[in-house]
Order: C-alpha cells, then structure tokens, then sequence
C-alpha cells in the first residue's frame, strides 16, 4: 500500500487537530451505547420539555403559572441530586440509570393520559414536574460517574467534547422538532413520542456492563454526603471549578430577559435567535474541540472559558446591533463549553471511585442552581438599571469574579494533569480496575 503524499498527509493532520477526537467511541462500547441513549433521550425529552409548559399556558393563560413549574423543580433537583450521588456509589449505577430512565417514561405516560381526557387537569402536570426533576437528580450522578469508569484516563476531554455536542445536536434540533409536533399534532403526540424514546432508552441501557459499587462501599447517608463535600472542599482544583461555574452563571446568565432585550433592540423577530445563539457556539466549538485532547492544564480552560463567557455577555450587552448581540452569543457559548470541558476533565480525572458518585451530586447542584439565581440577579438587575446596563455589569462582574478565585485558588491555574498527584491516583485507580473487572474499560496503550 503506498503512503500518502504529503500534502494529503499534512492535510489529514490539520484536520485530525481540529475536529472531534472519535477515540472514546472506538475504545469502549459502552460510551457509544450511552452517546445513542442519550442522543435518543434528548429529543424524547424535548417532546414534553416544549409540551409540558404550553399545556399548563393553554390550560391557565398565566405566565405566573408556567413560571411555577421552576418552583416546583428545584427543590427535588437540589435534594434527591445529593441523595442521587450517594446512591451511585452505594448500588450498581446501570440499575440506577435503567430505573430512572422507566420511571421517566412512567411519567410521560401519566402527562399522555392526562392529556387524552375531555378536560386535562392542572395539578398532575406540576406533579409530574416535580418527579422529572427528583428522577434527573438521582439518575445524573450515576450518569456522570459512569464516565470515569467506562473511558480511558487519557480520554476524559475527548470524551466531554463528544457529549457536549450530543447535547447541543439536541438542544438545537430537539426544541425545533418539538414544537412543530406539538403545534401541529398536538400535545399527546409529543408525549407519545416521548414515552417511545424513553423506551428505547431503557433498551439500551440494559446492554451496559454491570457499574457494581466498591466492596466496602457504605449505604446511602448523611454522613456520605458530607464526606463527599468535605472531599471537594479539602481540593482547591475541585473547588475551584465548582466556585468560577456557580459565579459565571450566577453575574453572567441573562436569558430569562432576552424578550426585554429584544423590545429595546427593536428586534422581536430575533428572540429565537438569541436562545439558540450559545448552542450553535457551543456546537461550533464542539466541531473543532479535537486540539483540547492533547491540552493537559485544564484548569486553563475553565478559567478561559468563563471568563470569554463573561466578556461575550458583557459585549451583548454593550452592542446596540441586534448582530452583533447575537455573535456574542455565540462566542459565549464557546466559552460555556470550553470552561465545561475543562470542568468534565477535572472531575473525572481526580476523583477517587468511592466516592465520584457524590462528588457527581455536588456537580449536579453547582451547574443547576447557579442558573436559576442568574436569572432571578438579572431580572431583579434589569428592573433597576434597565435590561442591557444587566446584562452587560453581569458580564462585567462574572469577568472580576473569575479573576479574584483565580487569586484565591491558585492551584487551579497551575493544574496539570500529568504531575496532579490526584489524577495520577486516579489513573492508577482506574488501570488496576481495568485489570480485575470485566466491565471496566482497559486502559489504553
């Protein structure tokens, strides 16, 4: 077989540093069956994510009452996530994810049933609400921990990069899908399809290999919990990208205002675009991530990536050319997904097997929570000082903010994943598991 010509050669370089590492979807069958599952999920749930809010509009006419369902979700996300860490390290996580994922399709059958009768009630949907969000709660950390035992050491951003652009194929395809079904066939046809891909989920999840827990892996507990967050406490890296996350995204998260911004702008036709903006950054970047497999201070990119984040909000704030807000947008989400990557590695790099799960829990709360108070800071902001001066002192702030953590945890800045004596541990760790159990992945050579 003759070789290639050089410049073919050099081409095939060029394109092999920018676009997507495939290597995690080689190196193990159960990350391709999870990036399916998850593909397939994420559209499922679009179906009633979009469904779900315009039946309780169509049934009540009140914004009050479609902003309740917020209310109602946070509170389980935030308690059964930390219980949901726990657990994952105390049972085998595939048992875990199979279950929830059942118990997400029994919902959506109930919100079918629901919608099928003459008069569809109010209550039920806030019910099922709610359990949605205590489901996702247990299920995510089972999920996220799952990550670290299934992929290679050496993999780990990869392996984030190829996830984040399954979500944002989802999140840019699965609300547009949505709601043409639901406009166009109603609000039982969406969650129809919902409990078909909820379905399906749980098909292929049953084909994972079996996630067993340590052998001296101790029962659910308070204690437990509290021994993961004294864990992540004691690590300045963990902390670190646990402390910059929650302050980007509580100075720099301006979404619920975006309909404000666009009256001023002049530009209602764009309010779409504006929602849709951070994913198509995130995407764009997601397509050229494969440079972040050969990074090994991650802590650089959570650090970068949050504060691009913050400039790019600043600068949709400061521009009066609805063009302009909109590229912004998109560069930050670029930024989100670079700090994202960062964060992903970090995490499952570094920590230990006993105890992923709960620290997972945490992760749960610290990228959940903080958008909920952004929104609430740049709502309460925008009434003060009027939408764009939020907007922009939000970017602003998130910028400053970055910069004294930075100070004060400096040992997220000189992270490097091949002298942290945590994630040399944790390489170790997983090689030694890759030796003695079947369904843990191999290290690579």
């Amino acid at each position: 077989m003759t070789s290639p010509s050089p410049p073919a050669g050099k081409l095939r370089s060029a394109l092999a540093s920018v676009l997507p590492d495939p290597a995690p979807w080689r190196s193990s069958a159960d990350f391709r069956l999870l990036w399916i599952q998850g593909l397939v999920t994420y559209f499922a749930s679009f179906m009633a994510l979009i469904a779900l809010p315009l039946q309780i509009k169509d049934l009540t006419g009140s914004p009050l009452a479609v902003g309740a369902m917020g209310a109602v979700e946070l509170v389980p996300l935030v308690v059964f996530g930390l219980y949901g860490g726990a657990l994952a390290d105390a049972v085998d996580r595939r048992k875990v994810i199979v279950a929830t994922e059942a118990g997400l399709g029994l919902l959506a059958l109930i919100l079918l049933l629901n919608s099928l009768l003459t008069e569809p009630m109010l209550w039920p949907l806030y019910v099922v609400a709610a359990g949605v969000s205590a489901l996702a709660g247990l299920q995510r950390p089972a999920l996220d921990s799952l990550m670290a035992r299934i992929v290679p050491h050496d993999q780990q951003t990869a392996a984030a990069a190829l996830n984040s652009l399954r979500w944002q194929m989802g999140a840019i395809a699965g609300p547009a899908l949505a709601g043409l079904v639901v406009a166009y066939a109603g609000h039982a046809t969406a969650y129809g399809v919902t409990i078909a891909g909820f379905a399906v989920s749980v098909l292929l999840c049953r084909r994972l290999s079996p996630a067993p827990p340590a052998h001296d892996a101790e029962k659910p507990s308070l204690r437990g919990i509290a021994e993961g967050a004294r864990y992540a406490w004691s690590r300045p890296v963990l902390l670190g990208t646990y402390v910059i996350d929650l302050a980007a995204m509580l100075f720099a998260f301006p979404n619920t205002i975006f309909p404000f911004l666009a009256d001023e702008l002049d530009a209602d036709w764009s309010l779409g675009l504006m929602y849709a903006a951070g994913s198509v950054g995130s995407l764009v970047l997601g397509l050229t991530s494969g440079w972040t497999s050969k990074v090994r201070r991650h802590g650089l990119l959570v650090v970068f990536g949050a504060a691009g984040w913050g400039l790019a909000i600043a600068a949709a704030g400061w521009f009066s050319n609805i063009w302009l807000v909109l590229l912004c947008l998109g560069f930050a989400g670029a930024g989100d997904m670079l700090s994202g990557l960062g964060r992903s590695t970090i995490w499952n790099q570094t920590i230990p097997e006993e105890l992923r799960g709960r620290l997972a829990g945490i992760e749960v709360l610290s990228y959940s929570v903080g958008p909920q108070l952004g929104q609430v800071r740049a709502g309460a902001m925008a009434g003060w000082t009027g939408t764009r001066a939020a907007i922009w002192t939000g970017g602003v702030a998130c910028v400053a903010s970055v910069g004294l953590l930075c100070l004060a945890l400096p040992k997220l800045l000189t992270y490097d994943s091949g002298t942290d004596q945590d994630a040399l541990r944790r390489k170790a760790q997983q090689e030694a598991e890759g030796a003695q159990e079947p369904g843990a992945v191999q290290p690579s050579a």
